[in-house]
């Protein structure tokens, strides 16, 4: 279009050699020009003479400097400055009648003489001098050359945040890996140290039954020895009481102590069970797992997931679910129905916040609607959502608060930990799913982990099995 007319007609003004503005310049017999140097260098690589573009001979070995090419090179020169492009287009000669080209024919698109204007080619054509023609074309240029440009920082910014997103993810799978294989660690630790502790306990019991059964042996050794020894010394005397004598061998039989045997009930019955029992002292239950993917830049989350606050700026890609302007982060998981409840810590004096927040809200730029939210602000606590509520509390002050979501009956409740008190309740119709947010502008909000209880459940057979037997 017209911008390749202006760069067409900025590169008449060049040497096809060595691709700059002419200098020195010389025009062959074929009408072609270059620089008299890029000439002499490229006829002396040639054993014939000929024109590097049309690879034509010259009608002269020689290449004369001509008054159209140096007026061509003072219009190129002209030309290194963008003010005087058009002046010294005006200086070029038309290849067909050698007239200055004043005239730019808008149906053609190209630079044209006075003769042009008359001839045939350009009958009922409509022309515009030259400079006016190069002005308008270097304005659509200059709009073209802007868009590239900001097309151009666009696409530097796209790949420097997916460059960013790439380093990010790794780091992010080397932190996770760590916190995988140190949370095991404890496991396994724990499951070593619980399986020697079993299994010396075991030993423990073998040793002092063993000991125990040696020591009977032992006195049943002795007795026997003494036994044997009655015998045979009065065995002729006293045949008549061998019924008495049987009869009290059999009572010191029965005699021996029970519990003799390793107990293997105690030891192996519901080991499982038992471990996974004591195993919950050390693991703990957090119901809300925040989304360090959705946290703004300045906001620090635990190595647990569970408390925020505010730090210095993280270099952090700007990912879609990130939030950009509001110091918030979100739950990990949304809830589209049923119940859910999660305690939160507040340690703060100052601007905090926290409830449950849409789905659909844009996290590019401020949240003016779309969430529901206890905080507190300028030392008040309010319940707020915009555009409908904005309530003062009269409240003392919270340290500890239960949140409750009863997403089918549409209700978000507020709970004071401390002294059992419901502090508010927003009633809404849900229709989309619901994110846990947390925002603070200065110390922590810390979600606390619940406790874990072990309960027995016994399997009762109905009464009217019984009433078969």
């Amino acid at each position: 279009g017209d911008t390749g007319v202006l760069v067409n007609l900025l590169l008449e003004l060049c040497c096809p050699v060595c691709h700059d503005i002419f200098r020195d310049p010389v025009i062959l017999s074929c009408c072609h020009s270059f620089c008299k140097d890029c000439l002499q260098m490229w006829w002396k690589e040639k054993t014939t003479h000929t024109c590097p573009l049309c690879m034509k001979i010259p009608s002269s070995r020689e290449a004369p400097e001509t008054a159209a090419a140096a007026e061509t090179s003072e219009t190129a020169a002209a030309a290194e400055a963008p003010e005087t492009a058009a002046a010294a287009a005006c200086e070029a000669l038309c290849s067909l009648h050698s007239e200055k080209l004043k005239l730019f024919c808008l149906n053609h698109e190209e630079p044209a003489c006075l003769v042009c204007r008359d001839s045939k080619a350009h009958n009922n054509h409509r022309f515009r001098p030259i400079e006016e023609a190069a002005q308008d074309l270097k304005e659509k240029l200059q709009i073209s050359l802007q868009c590239l440009q900001e097309k151009l920082k666009l696409f530097e910014s796209m790949k420097a945040n997916s460059e960013l997103t790439v380093e990010h993810n790794r780091m992010q799978v080397q932190y996770t890996e760590n916190q995988i294989k140190e949370q095991f660690k404890k496991l396994h630790h724990f499951l070593f140290e619980e399986e020697e502790a079993r299994i010396t306990a075991l030993k423990t019991e073998e040793e002092q039954k063993t000991q125990m059964m040696k020591e009977k042996i032992e006195a049943l050794s002795r007795k026997i020895a003494a036994l044997s020894q009655t015998i045979r010394a009065t065995q002729e005397e006293l045949r008549a009481e061998d019924s008495l004598f049987l009869h009290n061998y059999k009572a010191a039989a029965q005699r021996l102590v029970s519990g003799a045997l390793i107990d293997v009930a105690k030891h192996v019955g519901n080991l499982a069970y038992n471990i996974w029992k004591k195993m919950k002292e050390m693991v703990s239950y957090t119901p809300v797992i925040l989304d360090p993917n959705s946290a703004e830049l300045h906001l620090i989350l635990s190595e647990d997931l569970s408390t925020v606050s505010l730090g210095e700026t993280q270099q952090l890609p700007d990912n879609p679910e990130r939030f950009n302007y509001d110091l918030m982060v979100l739950g990990s998981e949304g809830f589209d129905s049923g119940i859910h409840s999660w305690d939160v810590e507040i340690r703060d004096d100052q601007f905090w916040g926290f409830g449950v927040l849409k789905e659909s809200v844009n996290r590019k730029g401020q949240v003016q609607s779309g969430f529901w939210q206890l905080c507190l602000n300028e030392r008040k606590y309010v319940a707020y959502s915009p555009p409908v509520t904005y309530k003062v509390l009269s409240v003392k002050k919270l340290q500890r608060v239960r949140v409750q979501l009863d997403y089918n009956r549409g209700k978000l409740s507020f709970f004071d930990l401390d002294t059992n008190s419901h502090i508010h309740t927003f009633k809404h119709t849900f229709t989309e799913k619901l994110f846990p947010y947390f925002g603070t502008e200065k110390e922590p909000l810390k979600i606390l982990p619940l406790t874990i209880k072990v309960e027995h459940h016994m399997n009762v057979l109905p009464t009217s099995f019984w009433s078969r037997f």
